[in-house]
């Protein structure tokens, strides 16, 4: 039963609560608990203290039906799994829910619906500014931004009194209804019951005028508080719109007066240097239009926000911008207001390939498989010791996955040419993003490389660089990488894949430190990887998103960029698979703001200034507000190839990572059989192999672990020898200088082997 002191409803209000009885089940039947109604969710609870700490379910009322099954019952569903069986004290309590839900539904669904038309508070319908109103955008946007709120609060509540009216029409109907049944009755035994009905009635109409009457007093109080307002502002129009008609007026007068003169003049007044005197002037109208470029805010950044720079930082003469940049920033002085890509090389300097690569790989099969009967038994196993048939793969393995971090392998090239750490540092930390833009799609798994495995990826005659891969341990699985170009930059990484299955979504942590190293500047930068999460494992579509932050740190001059990803969430309105970061000197101070998407571009704004003082964050901290140029593109993603989603979604470059080439190691990736048969779309062939040759992966490791056991009985010592002494062949274990890790760095001997062909010390792993 509804409390006594439970607050009459607000139907034009945000919040309701009260206690409703809940179906639960036939045994225990109808339970008391207490519901809260606010912001289009409704959410319940045991008892009022659970609040603030457990929620016992919720359900958003923007697609959910209510119904009325009787007097005090009704229903609300999402037409999904969840559904409330609900039952009031009396009629006129359950009227007051269902006045109060209906009122908020209609809220919610208008939310949703302005949501879904536009992304941000600035419609495409919204006239742009003229191009006179630059040094004033600033007040104008405040102030369109102003107007167009008041808008939106009145058309609320404009619907809102729609909305009772409606209600009001419904129930005025009713109540006559009643009223004409009570005329028509005779002094019966339902006289009674009629009597009652018609005064529930009219509780029910008294509630739901006072709640349109609440409404319009609402409006009536914002209207009168935004008439002044809006007085004053027209009347600052009108008074503008005088001023520029005389202003108008004197041109008017001066133009004829100059042109009678010019009439009168003599041939001298038309002379080079007259027409020389004119040129200036244009120009420097050209330079004031340049000088209001600016860059817009973005839309609730993470951890900052920016903002258009003010024209006193950049409207200034070449000398002067110069001696600001040194002023700002003495060691970057190759960047003023210019492209960060200044140092390009020329066409004809570029390598140019020598071999065409392949553009096509066979179509993948339609293959059924029940999922469920095979991941049901692997729920918080690790993935790596799941025995998993092809169907969940892709045709290459996590060596070769790992070699496309270098698809975008020219922002390490720029990078490399750069005489600032702070702008090599935007080419570093765009670089470390777009090895993820090759994920969106990619919900096969690729192949975990047997142990010794090894990949080569040569592009040295065609872009300058060349990279090895080899598997250097199985338990836990890691693999160790090795890229060096001729043009300056060298990058190794050794990732350890950690991965858990859930049963509704596969969470995959990369662990690991990625290192890249300038030979020119000696700058050497690391940095992490963030955790992918592919969801819909059981039901729906498979997707993936990423999610964490990354440090990118230069640990020669203290530089940093800290990169923020932004997981997906169905209620922001920020783009999906946001990235945002902020590149500082090794004081603190910022330098650059980075924003984008990690499967569409990255762009970067010069800042110019920053402090304290936007809006509040998620925690309550207070978010620093940077003043930035106008943005410009570091990297966009390179276009899918033709037909890409019948070829696993994969990349130009993926593409070609698998083509056989002649002199690679035995133990390449190119070699594996059933990674092969798999291409080929001959995956029950795959699956067999697939077995086979972990089986023989296996019986080399029970071998390995005699032997080790054979050693430490000869030196009769458990801690002479190790349970397995395997060791790499390409790479050797050794404590990393800079982070203090043991890692596998490579040791050299794998090129100059290739070129003399030999490869005697490789093992049989295929």
């Amino acid at each position: 039963m509804s409390e006594p002191k439970t607050p009459t409803p607000t139907p034009a209000g945000d919040t309701y609560k009260g206690w409703v009885f809940k179906w639960t089940n036939y045994i225990k039947g109808y339970q008391r608990r207490w519901f809260v109604l606010s912001n289009g969710l409704l959410s319940y609870y045991r008892t009022q203290a659970e609040m603030g700490h457990t929620c016992r379910g919720t359900i958003n009322l923007a697609t959910a039906t209510i119904t009325v099954d009787d007097a005090c019952n009704f229903v609300i569903s999402n037409g999904g799994a969840q559904t409330y069986h609900l039952k009031a004290s009396c009629e006129v309590e359950r009227q007051r829910w269902i006045t109060a839900l209906e009122l908020a539904k209609a809220k919610a669904a208008r939310m949703q619906a302005e949501s879904d038309d536009s992304g941000d508070d600035f419609s495409p319908s919204s006239p742009p500014a003229a191009p006179g109103q630059g040094g004033g955008g600033g007040g104008g946007a405040a102030q369109n931004s102003e107007v167009q709120s008041a808008l939106r609060t009145l058309g609320s509540k404009v619907e809102d009194l729609s909305t009772c009216n409606d209600l009001i029409s419904k129930h005025g109907s009713a109540l006559q209804r009643s009223l004409s049944e009570l005329d028509s009755l005779r002094l019966t035994g339902e006289a009674g019951d009629k009597i009652r009905q018609v005064t529930e009635r009219a509780t029910l109409f008294r509630i739901t005028s006072n709640a349109m009457i609440n409404a319009c007093r609402d409006f009536l109080a914002l209207a009168q508080a935004h008439s002044k307002r809006w007085q004053k502002a027209l009347q600052a129009e009108r008074d503008q719109r005088v001023r520029l008609e005389d202003t108008l007026e004197q041109l008017a007068k001066q133009h004829n007066h100059l042109e009678r003169a010019f009439r009168g003049a003599a041939q001298a007044n038309a002379s080079p240097d007259s027409k020389g005197a004119a040129g200036p002037g244009k120009g420097e109208a050209s330079d004031e239009d340049d000088d209001n470029e600016f860059f817009d805010a973005m839309e609730e950044a993470p951890e900052f926000i920016t903002v258009p720079a003010d024209p006193q930082f950049h409207k200034r003469s070449s000398s002067n911008v110069s001696g600001f940049n040194s002023e700002m920033c003495p060691d970057d002085q190759s960047l003023n207001e210019e492209p960060l890509a200044m140092n390009q090389e020329s066409p004809s300097q570029e390598l140019l390939p020598l071999r065409k690569r392949r553009t096509r790989i066979p179509d993948k099969p339609n293959y059924s498989l029940n999922l469920w009967s095979i991941m049901k038994n692997c729920i918080g196993k690790e993935l790596s010791k799941i025995p998993m048939p092809v169907n969940f793969n892709e045709p290459i393995s996590m060596l070769q996955r790992l070699s496309e971090d270098l698809e975008y392998h020219e922002l390490l090239d720029k990078a490399a040419k750069c005489h600032s750490s702070l702008e090599q540092m935007c080419y570093v930390a765009a670089f470390s993003v777009s090895s993820y833009s090759t994920t969106v799609h990619r919900t096969g798994k690729p192949f975990n490389p047997l142990l010794g495995e090894t990949y080569e990826l040569d592009r040295r005659r065609e872009s300058g660089y060349r990279s090895l891969c080899e598997q250097v341990s199985h338990h836990p699985p890691a693999a160790a990488h090795h890229a060096i170009s001729d043009r300056g930059w060298t990058l190794r990484q050794e990732i350890t894949v950690a991965s858990k299955f859930r049963g509704k979504y596969l969470s995959i942590m990369p662990l690991g430190t990625i290192h890249a190293i300038f030979e020119k500047s000696n700058n050497h930068y690391t940095w992490k990887k963030v955790t992918t999460t592919v969801h819909n494992i059981i039901v729906g579509k498979l997707w993936i998103d990423q999610s964490g932050e990354i440090d990118v740190v230069n640990h020669t001059t203290g530089d940093r960029c800290h990169l923020k990803f932004a997981p997906y969430s169905y209620f922001s309105r920020d783009v999906a698979r946001k990235v945002t970061g902020v590149v500082m000197d090794k004081d603190g101070k910022a330098h650059y703001v980075l924003s984008g998407t990690w499967d569409e571009k990255m762009e970067f704004s010069r800042v110019m200034q920053s402090s304290r003082g936007g809006e509040n964050g998620a925690e309550g901290k207070q978010k620093t507000v940077y003043q930035t140029l106008k943005a410009r593109e570091v990297w966009r993603k390179n276009p899918q190839p033709d037909g890409a989603e019948s070829m696993y979604f994969f990349t130009s470059l993926a593409l070609t990572l698998n083509e056989s080439e002649d002199g690679v190691a035995p133990t390449d990736s190119r070699r594996r059989p059933d990674q092969r048969l798999m291409e080929e779309g001959r995956w029950d062939e795959a699956n067999a192999e697939k077995q086979r040759l972990e089986e023989k992966q296996r019986s080399a490791r029970r071998e390995r672990e005699r032997e080790a056991a054979s050693q430490r009985s000869a030196s009769q010592s458990d801690e002479a020898a190790p349970h397995d002494n395997y060791q790499a062949l390409w790479f050797e274990r050794c404590e990393d200088r800079i982070t203090g890790e043991q890692v596998h760095i490579y040791k050299g001997g794998y090129w100059e082997n290739k070129e003399r062909g030999s490869w005697d010390g490789c093992p049989d792993i295929f």
